[in-house]
């Protein structure tokens, strides 16, 4: 379930989106809430005012009529692009509506047909009436286009939904026409394209860092290596050997005793060196030991 943020956290989403917000007189405690819960959330429902004239249309939707008291929304999204926060609670935006589509904005998928009217949406939606006549010749200036998409995303971000939880009134209550002028689901891709620019890249896992190289240990003297010798100095030797990649003829691996194996692979290492092919004999003298360990 979908708990409401607090006001002061939906009015800083709209911001972080980069919106202008008017916030309208008591709007954070204007609410219809006597009447009934709001919450839990699920969607964000955009309509439009059939009203003309910014001042006149958001005191409209702060107060309401006679028939249909205020706040009418959270938000009045005027043509200029401006986002007027007339409420925050319970608002009477959304009406009767369709199960089948609230089940269906919960889920994140495409809307079926609105055929029915046993759901109360005001309960369930963030609401952002749009001011526009509704008469499909009203315009709708870019400005205006943009922040709805951006206070629909805002919510969207706010809650961690996608953009199939926002939706048209006319999707949601059967004879509703609004908002006319322009696709829901064009918005749809505009909100989805921008909660993806935004979203935060994926955290880069740093490589582990490179062990660093054990310290060349002191040469042990040229003595120290051949048939019969056994010390720590040939294990090291050993090795360092295999780190390198030339252990390949080790059996079971590198010990203290010196043997035919440390000998061979000690070549092996000699020959790869120009500085020491003349004289790969699979003894370490102090160059082999320097660069073994180079």
């Amino acid at each position: 379930m979908a708990a409401p943020p607090s006001a002061d956290a939906f009015l800083r989403a709209l911001q972080d989106e980069g919106l202008t917000v008017v916030q309208v007189g008591d709007w954070r405690t204007h609410n219809r809430n006597h009447k009934g819960p709001f919450g839990p959330v699920h969607g964000v429902m955009i309509h439009h005012t059939v009203t003309k004239g910014t001042a006149r249309t958001v005191e409209l939707c702060r107060d309401g009529h006679a028939s249909l008291p205020g706040p009418l929304c959270h938000g009045v999204i005027a043509k200029d692009g401006r986002v007027h926060l007339v409420g925050y609670g319970r608002t009477n935006h959304a009406g009767l509506g369709d199960d089948d589509v609230l089940q269906a904005v919960i889920a994140e998928q495409p809307t079926p047909e609105d055929n029915e009217a046993n759901t109360d949406g005001n309960r369930h939606f963030f609401g952002f009436e749009c001011e526009n006549f509704g008469d499909g010749k009203d315009p709708w200036p870019a400005a205006q286009l943009e922040a709805i998409e951006r206070a629909a995303a805002a919510v969207c971000r706010l809650m961690g939904w996608d953009a199939p939880s926002v939706i048209g009134h006319r999707e949601w209550q059967p004879g509703k026409i609004d908002p006319r002028g322009f696709s829901m689901d064009d918005m749809r891709d505009r909100i989805d394209e921008r909660l993806d620019d935004d979203k935060p890249a994926p955290p880069v896992k740093p490589k582990p860092p490179k062990p660093a190289p054990p310290a060349r240990p002191p040469y042990p003297g040229r003595a120290a290596f051949g048939p019969g010798k056994s010390s720590t100095a040939i294990k090291r030797l050993g090795e360092q050997l295999v780190r390198r990649g030339f252990g390949r003829h080790y059996r079971v691996g590198p010990s203290t005793s010196w043997g035919e194996a440390d000998r061979k692979n000690v070549a092996d290492f000699q020959r790869s060196h120009k500085q020491l092919r003349g004289d790969a004999d699979g003894y370490p003298g102090p160059l082999t030991w320097h660069l073994l360990w180079s």
